[in-house]
């Protein structure tokens, strides 16, 4: 698979993103005064980077070493940030984002993180320039470092580090070794003032860390975009603090380090990045490790109307992307409205996972291409493990039609018509209940590639895809977040023709897809419902 860095960006488009970003800066200007400001110092876009990062790893993390091996440790992958920001200084960049895990590594213990971990201040409560006044703290060499690196860049440096941050026993949460040890970003202004820390809520197998005794909102300003928001990873999964973040603190900028793992057909990273980005219509700055043989492979941009990104799982250098990012991330695609269905009132979800009558919405008469073979002795549905979880599916076995399948309260519905490739099986799949019977709750709709032509192997990993179709799918979900992802062969992302709510019915659609389809995901979080355990 070739490296790519896919720039969905037109002469054309462009100009029309442009002139309509000037009109909607005329009445924001009228309205708010933040947005006018911005407006007024002619900036209708900013340039930012993210770097996928190969990094220099510990290969014994869970040995015990001492500060100065850990420092040189952090110094190579600080040495590798240092000249990226100079790279990305020559190519006028004015903020920048690194990945999590990306100076020390991961898989260490509580014990054996400790020599790498420096105490930070509440950039809130204490102003401060490292790299301008070194002494005023003491053991925080990495971070001095980085306000260096981004002062003498010029620009904004967002980074992930591993901290620590005394307490006693007046706190009642207080570890019993008397410290908390923290995942935390990192971001400094174009002179190097540490501007924001934040400590990440939702640990992934993170037992060297500790969860923050509060959820944090970390908002930072910029001269150039307004505010920015920043989480981590798994944070991205949960409604604290990334859902809260946006939807209570009007955040639209997202800086996002990450040590993200594939894990198709849902959890690609450039797929449901690509998904929150298109959910929210906002700007999202994602920045991930580069380690293929892990699953880590792609760092991008995402804005509501483009994808800027990096994912090679052959190549093992990192990556710097750099895009041009609108200020006001207003999504200029269709609505939902582009998309042709039959009538959402006629939707009636089924008793039992069958066949349900519907009406035609394509004209299959006009469709000739080759139909999968039918195998008589398998029945209309079936179920199978898709990502840990049981998904009831239905086989598309005719060149075009119209399919329903519910799981729970939870049907799904497809409207297609393709051109198949020989051999190439594709299901119709829903999904209503807790991933992995405990963790969080999900609802997905899901028209995939199976591995191969058996009805076992749909949910399997599969990258290629050579079928062609265009599709209507829409699900009665009973949460309102719900990520909308189209992967296309190769995992390239592509955004949906339309998508959104109408009577009460999540509907996306895609027509002239330039790849085979991979998968077409419409993936709810019923965050309320995670607590009911």
């Amino acid at each position: 698979m070739k490296a790519r860095l896919l720039q969905h960006l037109q002469t054309k488009g462009t100009r029309s993103r442009a002139e309509m970003s000037a009109r909607s800066c005329l009445v924001i200007f009228l309205f708010y005064f933040e947005a006018a400001f911005i407006c007024i110092n002619g900036q209708q876009t900013y340039t930012a980077a993210v770097y996928g990062h190969k990094p220099f790893l510990n290969p014994d993390p869970h040995a015990i070493i001492d500060r100065q091996s850990a420092l040189k440790l952090m110094k190579k992958n600080l040495d590798i940030y240092e000249e990226q920001v100079k790279i990305a200084s020559k190519q006028g960049v004015q903020i920048i984002v690194f990945p999590e895990d990306g100076l020390h590594g991961f898989k260490y213990t509580r014990e054996s993180i400790y020599p790498f971990l420096e105490p930070v201040p509440d950039p809130t409560k204490v102003k401060w320039n490292p790299c301008l006044q070194p002494s005023l703290h003491s053991g925080n060499e990495v971070l001095k470092r980085l306000s260096c690196i981004a002062r003498n860049g010029n620009m904004y440096v967002v980074a992930n580090m591993p901290t620590k941050q005394d307490c006693n026993k007046t706190d009642p949460k207080c570890p019993a070794d008397g410290r908390y040890q923290y995942n935390t970003n990192v971001a400094f202004s174009d002179n190097g003032t540490l501007v924001a820390r934040y400590h990440k809520q939702n640990l992934y197998k993170e037992m060297e860390f500790n969860t923050p005794p509060e959820v944090e909102h970390v908002i930072f300003e910029t001269p150039f975009a307004g505010k920015f928001g920043m989480f981590i990873c798994f944070d991205l999964l949960f409604y604290e603090p990334a859902v809260s973040l946006i939807e209570k603190y009007n955040v639209s900028q997202i800086v996002f380090p990450t040590a993200w793992m594939n894990a198709s057909p849902f959890l690609s990273g450039v797929q449901f990045q690509r998904g929150f980005a298109s959910a929210f219509s906002i700007n999202l700055l994602a920045a991930n490790l580069h380690i293929p043989q892990q699953r880590m492979t792609s760092s991008g941009l995402y804005t509501p109307d483009d994808s800027f990104y990096y994912y090679d799982v052959e190549s093992q250098e990192g990556k710097l992307t750099v895009a041009e990012i609108p200020v006001n991330p207003v999504s200029h695609n269709k609505s939902v409205d582009a998309c042709k269905t039959s009538d959402h009132s006629q939707f009636t979800p089924c008793k039992k996972l069958s066949r349900c009558n519907a009406k035609r919405s394509v004209d299959i008469s006009q469709v000739v291409f080759p139909m999968i073979k039918e195998d008589r002795n398998n029945p209309p549905t079936f179920h199978s493990i898709i990502h840990h979880d049981n998904f009831a599916l239905i086989p598309l076995k005719k060149p075009a039609g119209e399919l329903e399948v519910c799981s729970q309260s939870l049907c799904c519905h497809v409207s297609y018509h393709g051109k198949f490739s020989e051999n190439e099986l594709y299901a119709l799949g829903a999904y209503d209940g807790f991933h992995k019977s405990n963790t969080y709750y999900i609802q997905v709709c899901t028209l995939l590639k199976c591995a191969n032509a058996s009805f076992a192997s749909c949910g399997a990993h599969t990258t290629i895809a050579h079928s062609t179709i265009d599709f209507v799918i829409w699900g009665n979900h009973s949460t309102q977040h719900v990520f909308p992802e189209i992967l296309g062969s190769d995992v390239i992302p592509f955004l949906p023709d339309g998508m959104g709510w109408k009577n009460k019915i999540y509907t996306m659609c895609k027509s002239d897809m330039s790849s085979g389809l991979l998968s077409a995901n419409l993936y709810g979080r019923w965050y309320e419902k995670d607590n009911s355990l």
